[in-house]
């Protein structure tokens, strides 16, 4: 059975820090940590459906970056062919064509989103409302303000990501609004 929204939830509330994995080397560590869910950036076409079935070995849940996968191209295809040669929980992707396609295909979805400037803030917002993402990641985790504002504005749960250095960034992103945070800092897994 696949993680929903409602399951990804009461992990975070259980434990609201996600293990972003870069290789295997960083996998090993995560085995041991109280992450319950791992965010899969790295891989191909060939070694993505090994990947996600050590995660659940280790009785993690998994979602895959599908724009880091290398050999999948941009098109909804590459959902397919992870819905179809994977046992992934979701995907995380910046690209709204294909957050609607795993929707359709009843995969989790996680859209991520640099918010690099208004402009970047205002699309989030309008493409939350069209395409209606699981969960949305925000870039850098660190703009604590604006994940409290974008928390208000959109009805859809935030995960802080990227630039979270330490314990009181991880308690600031989730005193402002997210659910959770997502590090590849291996020291932040156990806090």
């Amino acid at each position: 059975m696949r993680l929903s929204i409602e399951s990804l939830i009461q992990c975070t509330e259980e434990y609201p820090i996600i293990a972003a994995i870069r290789n295997l080397e960083c996998l090993d560590k995560c085995k041991e940590t109280d992450c319950k869910i791992v965010f899969i950036l790295f891989g191909d076409i060939c070694n993505i459906g090994d990947i996600v079935k050590k995660v659940k070995e280790i009785g993690k849940h998994a979602i895959v970056d599908i724009d880091l996968i290398m050999g999948l191209d941009s098109k909804e295809a590459a959902v397919d062919y992870i819905k179809q040669n994977t046992d992934a929980d979701g995907i995380i992707s910046i690209k709204p064509a294909l957050i609607k396609r795993a929707k359709e295909l009843s995969l989790l979805t996680i859209q991520r989103s640099f918010l690099i400037d208004s402009l970047a803030y205002d699309k989030l917002v309008a493409q939350s409302r069209e395409y209606w993402p699981d969960v949305i990641e925000v870039l850098p985790g660190c703009l604590f303000k604006v994940i409290k504002s974008l928390s208000k504005e959109i009805k859809v749960p935030l995960i802080a990501s990227g630039l979270i250095k330490d314990k009181a960034d991880v308690i600031n992103a989730l005193e402002s609004g997210a659910i959770a945070i997502s590090t590849s800092s291996e020291q932040i897994w156990s806090l």
